[in-house]
């Protein structure tokens, strides 16, 4: 009875360290890792001690008889990890890091951000003796996308914020919530009162299509979509117009099948979860019933891990759709799957476009249709977005193994819709005074440590984290190996006393009072998320959430 990883999995990779047997892979000292859309059980390794389902922060471990009928194809996934990959057993798990002797008194570090590479940045300075950790967040929330970002139909993937929860909680950990960077506070006040910065910001914006049509209204970026779903006080008053029954998005990552799942479930099922009120009300309304994913590459190549695919197919009410001949790999594709030269998770996803085409449709009232080999060229309308014109595709091998589509037609193919959502990928912005990679959209670094541009020198005290890091690739669990790095380098450099040890507060909670006076700590963070519970509880919700500044204010001077 060998335990199997499904969706909800995280690649936090607490799993790893307590496994005694060493059958879950990839582990955080393997190439594959920071790329592997989940983490995978042996069966034939497992000895169903339930360990790793203990350790679990988001409960996504099930021993096989128990899978539901959704769950079960998660089985084949992990064997067919094992299957294609030889991993010599013992050899690359990974043991919980040890603490450092050293005496740490006098660190002090300010965490920009609350998101999940900032929390795990803090827990791992906050386990050093002597260490202090000051984590400053312009909103009154913590835990970033996962509270503005994750679906609200996942609520196991955001039963990561009890990880986080404890992280903020410790008593060398200072929340401050409210205290925006570069307007309250500044780089230089923080370097002048912190041994070091760490900038854990996200990557927040959207990257653009640059086609014409792209700005007209009823054309948006999916990541405004996800974030007026989900609450984010900055884009709660936007408006989206679903009165036509087609939606279109551009992309097909694991945000635009979240979107497009959102857009045709049942608002009632929706209106179980903690989504916004105001999103729940428009959603009601809606009269999308078809929504159409445009992919530039093939459906092998697709952007979407095999776990979000596999969740449409369990929509109730929804068919999913593929039209037979976008499913048809290439010839180079095909023979690479059929050599076992690509991973099994490439063959896995070519396999369930081919069956979701072969499919027959139940009829439903909605559907989604998943296009590939497709780009956009226009997005046309008067005055409104009415509709994209769309060219056909074909993949070229590089020499590198790596494959980009190209346009083998001009646009010959119209699809009418009433809104078109961009979701072609997350986008790093500047932080005022720290160096900043255009190109890439990063803050430029060498294993963390901030250096004033590619191949440029350190920055001294300042480091960087999570995408702001690296880019906006990886999943939850990424950011704890990227942090352990970063946070490596930073103890480094402190033991080695290249950075300021600070003696009192005085000064830092001086400055704080001047400058920020309604900021919000631990205390007041607390109060506000048992309020959202408790007004969640009385319709059988987990939560309701506060989408405003003077919502969140108001409760705090009700609940004093």
């Amino acid at each position: 009875m060998p335990h199997v990883i499904t969706q909800a999995c995280c690649n936090d990779a607490s799993c790893v360290s307590v496994c005694p047997v060493d059958c879950i892979h990839p582990t955080p000292d393997e190439a594959a890792f920071m790329t592997s859309e989940m983490l995978f059980i042996d069966p034939a390794t497992c000895i169903d001690c339930g360990a790793c389902a203990d350790a679990c922060p988001v409960d996504a471990v099930r021993v096989d008889f128990e899978l539901t009928a959704a769950e079960k194809p998660y089985a084949a996934l992990n064997e067919a990890y094992y299957l294609q990959n030889t991993i010599e057993v013992g050899a690359q798990c990974v043991r919980p890091a040890s603490r450092r002797n050293d005496d740490f008194s006098g660190l002090r570090v300010a965490i920009v951000g609350t998101g999940p590479a900032a929390c795990y940045a803090a827990a791992e300075v906050a386990k050093h003796n002597g260490a202090e950790v000051d984590m400053y967040d312009r909103l009154l929330t913590p835990y970033g996308l996962v509270r503005s970002g994750v679906a609200p139909d996942h609520p196991g993937t955001k039963a990561i914020t009890d990880v986080f929860r404890a992280a903020v909680s410790q008593p060398n950990v200072r929340l401050h919530l409210g205290i925006e960077i570069g307007r309250d506070l500044s780089h230089t006040d923080l370097l002048e009162n912190h041994s070091a910065v760490i900038y854990a910001v996200g990557a927040a914006g959207d990257r653009r299509l640059d086609i014409p049509g792209e700005d007209l209204p009823g054309s948006h970026a999916a990541t405004e979509f996800v974030s007026w779903y989900n609450g984010h006080p900055d884009f709660a008053d936007l408006k989206f117009d679903l009165s036509a029954d087609r939606a279109v998005i551009i992309g097909n990552g694991n945000v635009a099948l979240d979107v497009a799942r959102i857009l045709v479930t049942d608002p009632d099922t929706l209106g179980r979860t903690d989504m916004a009120d105001h999103a729940l009300e428009v959603l009601r309304h809606s009269n999308i019933r078809e929504v159409v994913i445009l992919g530039r590459r093939g459906p092998a190549q697709a952007a979407y891990t095999n776990a979000e695919l596999l969740a449409l197919l369990h929509l109730p009410g929804v068919d999913v759709l593929i039209p037979d001949d976008e499913a048809v790999l290439d010839p180079t594709t095909r023979n690479l799957i059929e050599s076992s030269s690509t991973s099994a998770s490439v063959r896995i996803k070519a396999e369930l476009a081919a069956e979701i085409a072969a499919r027959p449709l139940n009829g439903a009232a909605k559907r989604i249709v998943l296009r590939y080999l497709r780009s956009p060229t226009e997005i046309f309308g008067a005055g409104t977005a009415s509709g994209v014109r769309v060219a056909r595709n074909s993949l070229v091998y590089n020499e590198d193994g790596s494959v980009r589509a190209v346009t083998v037609s001009e646009a010959d193919e119209t699809i009418k819709c009433g809104i078109v959502l961009r979701a072609i990928g997350y986008r790093g912005s500047c932080v005022p005074a720290v160096p900043f990679d255009e190109a890439r959209g990063v803050i430029p670094n060498e294993k963390g440590r901030v250096v004033e541009h590619v191949g440029g020198n350190v920055v001294d005290g300042v480091y960087t984290v999570g995408w702001i890091k690296r880019g906006p690739t990886g999943v939850i669990g990424s950011n704890r190996k990227c942090s352990t790095e970063t946070v490596g380098a930073l103890l480094d450099d402190f033991a080695a006393r290249r950075l300021t040890r600070f003696a009192d507060r005085g000064g830092l909670e001086k400055l704080i009072a001047e400058r920020a006076a309604r900021a919000v700590g631990l205390d007041g963070w607390n109060r506000i998320d048992t309020a959202e519970q408790r007004a969640g509880a009385e319709g059988g919700r987990p939560r309701r959430k506060f989408v405003s500044l003077e919502a969140m204010l108001n409760t705090l001077d009700e609940s004093a």
